[in-house]
Protein backbone atom coordinates (compact mmCIF):
# COMPACT_ATOMS: atom_id res chain seq x y z
CA UNK A 1 0.00 0.00 0.00
CA UNK A 2 1.27 3.46 -0.91
CA UNK A 3 2.57 5.53 2.01
CA UNK A 4 0.16 8.32 2.85
CA UNK A 5 1.54 11.82 2.39
CA UNK A 6 -0.78 14.68 3.32
CA UNK A 7 -0.51 18.21 1.99
CA UNK A 8 -2.23 20.82 4.18
CA UNK A 9 -2.92 23.84 1.95
CA UNK A 10 -5.51 25.92 3.78
CA UNK A 11 -6.26 29.63 4.10
CA UNK A 12 -6.76 31.46 7.41
CA UNK A 13 -9.87 31.12 9.57
CA UNK A 14 -10.59 34.85 9.65
CA UNK A 15 -10.80 36.23 13.17
CA UNK A 16 -9.46 33.10 14.86
CA UNK A 17 -6.50 31.34 13.18
CA UNK A 18 -3.84 32.35 10.66
CA UNK A 19 -3.18 30.00 7.75
CA UNK A 20 0.05 28.91 9.49
CA UNK A 21 -1.86 28.10 12.70
CA UNK A 22 -4.48 26.15 10.73
CA UNK A 23 -1.71 24.02 9.21
CA UNK A 24 -0.11 23.43 12.64
CA UNK A 25 -3.39 22.38 14.28
CA UNK A 26 -4.41 20.07 11.42
CA UNK A 27 -0.97 18.42 11.49
CA UNK A 28 -1.17 17.89 15.27
CA UNK A 29 -4.62 16.28 15.00
CA UNK A 30 -3.64 13.99 12.13
CA UNK A 31 -0.49 12.76 13.90
CA UNK A 32 -2.36 12.06 17.12
CA UNK A 33 -4.20 9.30 15.22
CA UNK A 34 -1.40 8.35 12.77
CA UNK A 35 1.95 8.93 14.54
CA UNK A 36 4.81 9.67 12.15
CA UNK A 37 2.44 10.58 9.30
CA UNK A 38 4.19 12.48 6.50
CA UNK A 39 2.61 15.94 6.42
CA UNK A 40 3.70 18.87 4.27
CA UNK A 41 2.20 22.28 5.02
CA UNK A 42 1.74 25.07 2.51
CA UNK A 43 -0.39 27.90 3.96
CA UNK A 44 -2.21 29.63 1.10
CA UNK A 45 -3.95 32.93 0.42
CA UNK A 46 -5.93 34.39 -2.47
CA UNK A 47 -4.41 37.88 -2.66
CA UNK A 48 -6.32 39.33 0.29
CA UNK A 49 -5.09 39.77 3.84
CA UNK A 50 -2.73 36.96 4.83
CA UNK A 51 -1.01 36.87 1.43
CA UNK A 52 2.35 38.15 2.71
CA UNK A 53 2.22 35.73 5.66
CA UNK A 54 1.63 32.82 3.26
CA UNK A 55 4.61 33.89 1.13
CA UNK A 56 6.84 34.16 4.22
CA UNK A 57 5.73 30.68 5.36
CA UNK A 58 6.79 29.41 1.90
CA UNK A 59 10.31 30.78 2.30
CA UNK A 60 10.09 34.43 1.24
CA UNK A 61 11.87 37.00 3.39
CA UNK A 62 9.63 39.36 5.36
CA UNK A 63 10.50 43.02 4.83
CA UNK A 64 8.89 46.06 6.47
CA UNK A 65 8.38 49.70 5.49
CA UNK A 66 6.86 52.72 7.23
CA UNK A 67 4.09 54.02 4.99
CA UNK A 68 1.03 56.27 5.09
CA UNK A 69 -2.07 54.54 6.46
CA UNK A 70 -5.55 54.98 4.98
CA UNK A 71 -6.36 58.04 7.12
CA UNK A 72 -2.89 59.59 6.90
CA UNK A 73 -1.24 58.18 10.02
CA UNK A 74 2.06 56.31 9.57
CA UNK A 75 1.78 52.50 9.76
CA UNK A 76 4.28 49.65 9.50
CA UNK A 77 3.53 47.47 6.49
CA UNK A 78 5.16 44.19 5.48
CA UNK A 79 5.89 42.73 2.08
CA UNK A 80 7.67 39.53 1.07
CA UNK A 81 10.75 39.13 -1.12
CA UNK A 82 12.53 36.15 -2.67
CA UNK A 83 15.17 36.91 -5.25
CA UNK A 84 13.67 39.48 -7.60
CA UNK A 85 10.05 38.51 -6.83
CA UNK A 86 8.05 40.52 -4.30
CA UNK A 87 4.62 39.81 -2.86
CA UNK A 88 2.93 43.06 -1.86
CA UNK A 89 -0.41 43.08 -0.03
CA UNK A 90 -2.33 46.34 -0.26
CA UNK A 91 -4.19 45.63 3.00
CA UNK A 92 -0.85 45.85 4.82
CA UNK A 93 -0.76 49.55 3.96
CA UNK A 94 -4.37 50.53 3.25
CA UNK A 95 -6.46 47.86 4.96
CA UNK A 96 -9.47 48.15 7.25
CA UNK A 97 -7.29 47.03 10.17
CA UNK A 98 -5.48 50.39 10.04
CA UNK A 99 -8.59 52.47 10.73
CA UNK A 100 -8.33 53.92 14.24
CA UNK A 101 -10.85 52.16 16.51
CA UNK A 102 -12.92 51.15 13.49
CA UNK A 103 -13.71 54.77 12.56
CA UNK A 104 -14.46 54.56 8.85
CA UNK A 105 -13.45 57.19 6.30
CA UNK A 106 -15.31 56.08 3.14
CA UNK A 107 -14.83 59.35 1.21
CA UNK A 108 -11.28 60.25 2.27
CA UNK A 109 -9.39 56.98 2.94
CA UNK A 110 -6.35 56.82 0.64
CA UNK A 111 -4.23 54.13 -0.98
CA UNK A 112 -1.13 56.38 -0.82
CA UNK A 113 0.62 53.89 1.47
CA UNK A 114 0.07 51.08 -1.02
CA UNK A 115 2.03 53.10 -3.57
CA UNK A 116 4.78 53.64 -1.01
CA UNK A 117 4.85 49.89 -0.35
CA UNK A 118 5.19 49.16 -4.09
CA UNK A 119 8.05 51.68 -4.18
CA UNK A 120 9.74 49.87 -1.28
CA UNK A 121 9.57 46.63 -3.29
CA UNK A 122 11.11 48.43 -6.27
CA UNK A 123 13.86 49.79 -4.00
CA UNK A 124 14.57 46.21 -2.89
CA UNK A 125 15.21 45.23 -6.52
CA UNK A 126 11.95 43.49 -7.37
CA UNK A 127 11.31 43.01 -11.08
CA UNK A 128 8.24 40.80 -10.62
CA UNK A 129 5.61 42.06 -8.18
CA UNK A 130 2.54 40.09 -7.18
CA UNK A 131 0.17 42.78 -5.92
CA UNK A 132 -2.49 41.16 -3.77
CA UNK A 133 -5.52 43.40 -3.32
CA UNK A 134 -8.40 42.98 -0.89
CA UNK A 135 -9.47 44.00 2.60
CA UNK A 136 -9.12 47.68 1.78
CA UNK A 137 -10.44 50.64 3.78
CA UNK A 138 -10.39 52.69 0.58
CA UNK A 139 -12.48 53.54 -2.49
CA UNK A 140 -10.15 55.91 -4.34
CA UNK A 141 -9.61 54.03 -7.61
CA UNK A 142 -5.92 53.71 -6.74
CA UNK A 143 -5.38 57.47 -7.12
CA UNK A 144 -3.51 57.66 -3.81
CA UNK A 145 -1.26 54.77 -4.84
CA UNK A 146 -0.49 56.45 -8.17
CA UNK A 147 0.22 59.78 -6.43
CA UNK A 148 2.77 58.06 -4.18
CA UNK A 149 4.43 56.67 -7.32
CA UNK A 150 4.73 60.11 -8.92
CA UNK A 151 1.37 60.86 -10.61
CA UNK A 152 -0.36 64.22 -10.05
CA UNK A 153 -4.13 64.70 -9.77
CA UNK A 154 -5.11 68.35 -10.04
CA UNK A 155 -8.31 70.36 -9.73
CA UNK A 156 -9.38 73.25 -11.98
CA UNK A 157 -7.06 75.61 -10.08
CA UNK A 158 -4.07 73.34 -10.62
CA UNK A 159 -4.01 72.24 -6.98
CA UNK A 160 -3.85 68.60 -5.85
CA UNK A 161 -7.32 67.12 -5.24
CA UNK A 162 -8.21 65.95 -1.73
CA UNK A 163 -7.52 62.40 -0.56
CA UNK A 164 -9.86 59.48 -1.14
CA UNK A 165 -12.58 58.78 -3.66
CA UNK A 166 -14.52 61.88 -2.62
CA UNK A 167 -11.68 64.14 -3.76
CA UNK A 168 -11.81 62.76 -7.31
CA UNK A 169 -15.07 64.61 -7.98
CA UNK A 170 -12.95 67.78 -8.36
CA UNK A 171 -10.40 66.17 -10.70
CA UNK A 172 -9.63 68.27 -13.78
CA UNK A 173 -6.25 66.92 -14.90
CA UNK A 174 -4.33 63.66 -14.37
CA UNK A 175 -0.59 63.90 -15.09
CA UNK A 176 1.04 60.47 -15.17
CA UNK A 177 4.33 61.66 -16.70
CA UNK A 178 6.09 61.60 -13.33
CA UNK A 179 5.35 57.93 -12.55
CA UNK A 180 8.39 56.01 -11.28
CA UNK A 181 10.24 54.95 -14.47
CA UNK A 182 11.20 51.59 -12.90
CA UNK A 183 7.56 50.50 -13.25
CA UNK A 184 8.04 50.14 -17.02
CA UNK A 185 10.46 47.23 -16.47
CA UNK A 186 8.40 45.38 -13.88
CA UNK A 187 6.03 42.47 -14.41
CA UNK A 188 3.18 43.61 -12.17
CA UNK A 189 0.48 41.02 -11.51
CA UNK A 190 -2.81 42.17 -10.01
CA UNK A 191 -3.89 39.25 -7.82
CA UNK A 192 -7.45 39.29 -6.55
CA UNK A 193 -10.45 37.06 -5.93
CA UNK A 194 -12.70 39.94 -7.03
CA UNK A 195 -13.65 40.40 -10.69
CA UNK A 196 -15.98 43.40 -10.32
CA UNK A 197 -15.80 46.40 -12.66
CA UNK A 198 -14.97 49.85 -11.29
CA UNK A 199 -18.45 51.43 -11.20
CA UNK A 200 -22.14 50.67 -11.66
CA UNK A 201 -24.42 48.14 -9.94
CA UNK A 202 -21.57 45.60 -9.64
CA UNK A 203 -18.88 48.22 -9.10
CA UNK A 204 -16.61 48.87 -6.12
CA UNK A 205 -18.72 51.48 -4.28
CA UNK A 206 -22.05 49.66 -4.65
CA UNK A 207 -20.81 46.17 -3.78
CA UNK A 208 -18.14 46.91 -1.17
CA UNK A 209 -18.74 50.49 -0.01
CA UNK A 210 -21.01 49.63 2.90
CA UNK A 211 -18.42 47.41 4.59
CA UNK A 212 -16.11 50.45 4.55
CA UNK A 213 -18.68 52.62 6.30
CA UNK A 214 -20.23 54.29 3.26
CA UNK A 215 -23.84 55.50 3.48
CA UNK A 216 -26.16 55.27 0.47
CA UNK A 217 -25.37 58.92 -0.24
CA UNK A 218 -21.62 58.24 0.02
CA UNK A 219 -21.95 55.33 -2.41
CA UNK A 220 -23.62 57.58 -4.99
CA UNK A 221 -20.89 60.23 -4.52
CA UNK A 222 -18.10 57.65 -4.84
CA UNK A 223 -19.61 55.97 -7.89
CA UNK A 224 -19.94 59.32 -9.69
CA UNK A 225 -16.43 60.40 -8.63
CA UNK A 226 -14.85 57.15 -9.85
CA UNK A 227 -16.75 57.36 -13.15
CA UNK A 228 -15.42 60.91 -13.59
CA UNK A 229 -11.88 59.76 -12.71
CA UNK A 230 -12.13 56.93 -15.27
CA UNK A 231 -13.39 59.35 -17.94
CA UNK A 232 -10.08 61.23 -17.56
CA UNK A 233 -7.68 58.27 -17.17
CA UNK A 234 -9.37 55.99 -19.71
CA UNK A 235 -12.85 54.50 -19.44
CA UNK A 236 -12.13 51.36 -21.46
CA UNK A 237 -10.29 49.63 -18.58
CA UNK A 238 -12.98 50.50 -16.00
CA UNK A 239 -15.13 47.54 -17.11
CA UNK A 240 -12.30 44.98 -16.97
CA UNK A 241 -12.52 42.15 -14.42
CA UNK A 242 -10.63 43.22 -11.31
CA UNK A 243 -10.94 46.96 -11.97
CA UNK A 244 -13.26 47.22 -8.97
CA UNK A 245 -10.98 45.23 -6.66
CA UNK A 246 -10.09 46.85 -3.32
CA UNK A 247 -12.03 50.06 -3.87
CA UNK A 248 -10.90 50.40 -7.47
CA UNK A 249 -7.16 50.09 -6.85
CA UNK A 250 -7.39 47.37 -9.48
CA UNK A 251 -8.39 49.99 -12.05
CA UNK A 252 -5.51 52.32 -11.17
CA UNK A 253 -3.07 49.43 -11.44
CA UNK A 254 -4.45 48.25 -14.78
CA UNK A 255 -4.84 51.65 -16.44
CA UNK A 256 -1.64 53.37 -15.29
CA UNK A 257 0.87 50.69 -14.24
CA UNK A 258 0.40 48.17 -17.06
CA UNK A 259 -0.56 45.37 -14.68
CA UNK A 260 -2.18 42.13 -15.77
CA UNK A 261 -5.03 40.63 -13.78
CA UNK A 262 -4.98 37.02 -12.59
CA UNK A 263 -7.19 35.27 -10.04
CA UNK A 264 -5.34 35.64 -6.75
CA UNK A 265 -5.32 31.98 -5.77
CA UNK A 266 -3.87 30.92 -9.15
CA UNK A 267 -1.01 33.41 -8.83
CA UNK A 268 -0.33 32.49 -5.22
CA UNK A 269 -0.29 28.74 -5.91
CA UNK A 270 2.35 29.40 -8.60
CA UNK A 271 4.41 31.67 -6.35
CA UNK A 272 4.21 29.36 -3.33
CA UNK A 273 5.31 26.24 -5.24
CA UNK A 274 2.03 24.36 -4.95
CA UNK A 275 2.51 22.11 -8.02
CA UNK A 276 5.64 20.30 -6.76
CA UNK A 277 4.10 19.95 -3.27
CA UNK A 278 0.94 18.50 -4.84
CA UNK A 279 3.02 15.99 -6.81
CA UNK A 280 4.34 14.60 -3.50
CA UNK A 281 0.88 14.23 -1.89
CA UNK A 282 -1.66 11.40 -1.71
CA UNK A 283 -4.30 13.50 0.11
CA UNK A 284 -4.87 17.26 0.26
CA UNK A 285 -6.55 19.12 3.12
CA UNK A 286 -7.68 22.67 2.38
CA UNK A 287 -10.12 25.07 4.00
CA UNK A 288 -11.02 28.53 5.33
CA UNK A 289 -13.21 30.04 8.02
CA UNK A 290 -16.47 29.86 6.08
CA UNK A 291 -17.08 27.46 3.21
CA UNK A 292 -19.95 29.14 1.38
CA UNK A 293 -21.10 30.35 -2.02
CA UNK A 294 -18.25 32.88 -2.12
CA UNK A 295 -15.71 30.07 -1.73
CA UNK A 296 -16.71 28.76 -5.16
CA UNK A 297 -15.85 32.10 -6.81
CA UNK A 298 -12.08 32.16 -6.70
CA UNK A 299 -11.38 31.69 -2.99
CA UNK A 300 -8.35 29.67 -1.89
CA UNK A 301 -10.03 26.29 -1.18
CA UNK A 302 -11.70 26.25 -4.60
CA UNK A 303 -8.38 26.94 -6.31
CA UNK A 304 -6.58 24.25 -4.32
CA UNK A 305 -9.37 21.73 -4.97
CA UNK A 306 -9.43 22.45 -8.71
CA UNK A 307 -5.68 21.90 -9.04
CA UNK A 308 -5.77 18.72 -6.93
CA UNK A 309 -8.71 17.29 -8.88
CA UNK A 310 -6.79 17.84 -12.11
CA UNK A 311 -3.94 15.84 -10.59
CA UNK A 312 -6.34 13.09 -9.46
CA UNK A 313 -5.72 13.64 -5.74
CA UNK A 314 -8.54 13.56 -3.19
CA UNK A 315 -9.34 16.77 -1.31
CA UNK A 316 -10.86 17.17 2.15
CA UNK A 317 -11.85 20.56 3.57
CA UNK A 318 -11.92 21.99 7.09
CA UNK A 319 -13.89 25.10 7.98
CA UNK A 320 -15.46 27.02 10.83
CA UNK A 321 -18.90 26.90 9.28
CA UNK A 322 -20.21 25.03 6.26
CA UNK A 323 -22.91 26.60 4.08
CA UNK A 324 -22.54 24.43 0.99
CA UNK A 325 -24.54 21.33 0.07
CA UNK A 326 -22.60 18.08 -0.59
CA UNK A 327 -23.37 18.43 -4.34
CA UNK A 328 -21.73 21.88 -4.45
CA UNK A 329 -18.68 20.55 -2.60
CA UNK A 330 -18.44 17.66 -5.04
CA UNK A 331 -18.63 20.02 -8.03
CA UNK A 332 -15.78 22.03 -6.50
CA UNK A 333 -13.69 18.86 -6.19
CA UNK A 334 -14.03 18.50 -2.39
CA UNK A 335 -14.87 14.97 -1.24
CA UNK A 336 -15.96 15.94 2.26
CA UNK A 337 -15.92 18.94 4.61
CA UNK A 338 -15.44 18.95 8.38
CA UNK A 339 -16.93 22.00 10.12
CA UNK A 340 -16.04 23.20 13.62
CA UNK A 341 -19.70 24.25 13.99
CA UNK A 342 -20.59 20.55 14.09
CA UNK A 343 -18.36 20.14 17.15
CA UNK A 344 -19.32 23.44 18.81
CA UNK A 345 -22.55 25.10 17.59
CA UNK A 346 -22.03 28.39 19.49
CA UNK A 347 -20.15 30.62 16.98
CA UNK A 348 -18.40 32.70 19.66
CA UNK A 349 -17.13 29.60 21.48
CA UNK A 350 -16.21 27.95 18.20
CA UNK A 351 -14.07 30.94 17.19
CA UNK A 352 -12.45 31.20 20.63
CA UNK A 353 -11.69 27.45 20.68
CA UNK A 354 -10.90 27.11 16.98
CA UNK A 355 -7.45 25.61 17.53
CA UNK A 356 -8.42 22.64 19.74
CA UNK A 357 -11.61 22.07 17.71
CA UNK A 358 -9.61 21.96 14.49
CA UNK A 359 -7.31 19.34 15.99
CA UNK A 360 -10.39 17.23 16.81
CA UNK A 361 -11.67 17.64 13.24
CA UNK A 362 -8.25 16.54 11.93
CA UNK A 363 -8.39 13.47 14.16
CA UNK A 364 -11.69 12.56 12.50
CA UNK A 365 -10.15 13.03 9.06
CA UNK A 366 -7.27 10.73 10.01
CA UNK A 367 -9.66 8.06 11.24
CA UNK A 368 -11.93 8.34 8.19
CA UNK A 369 -9.27 8.58 5.47
CA UNK A 370 -5.87 7.50 6.79
CA UNK A 371 -6.21 4.64 9.25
Amino acid sequence: METARVLVAADKFKGSLTAVQVAERVTAGLRRVVPGLEVETLPVADGGDGTVAAAVAAGFERREARVTGPVGDPVTAAYALRGSTAVVEMAEASGLQHLPDGVFAPLTATTYGSGELLAAALDAGATTIVFGVGGSATTDGGAGMLAALGARFLDADGKPVGPGGGGLAALAEADLSGLDPRLKDVDLILASDVDNPLTGPKGAPEVYGRQKGASEEDIAVLDAALAHYASILGPEKAALPGAGAAGGIGYGTLVALGARFRPGIEVMLDVLGFAPALARATLVITGEGSLDEQTLHGKAPAGVAAAAREAGIEVIAVCGRLALEPEALERAGIARAYALADLEPDPAVSMAQAGPLLERAAESIARDFLS
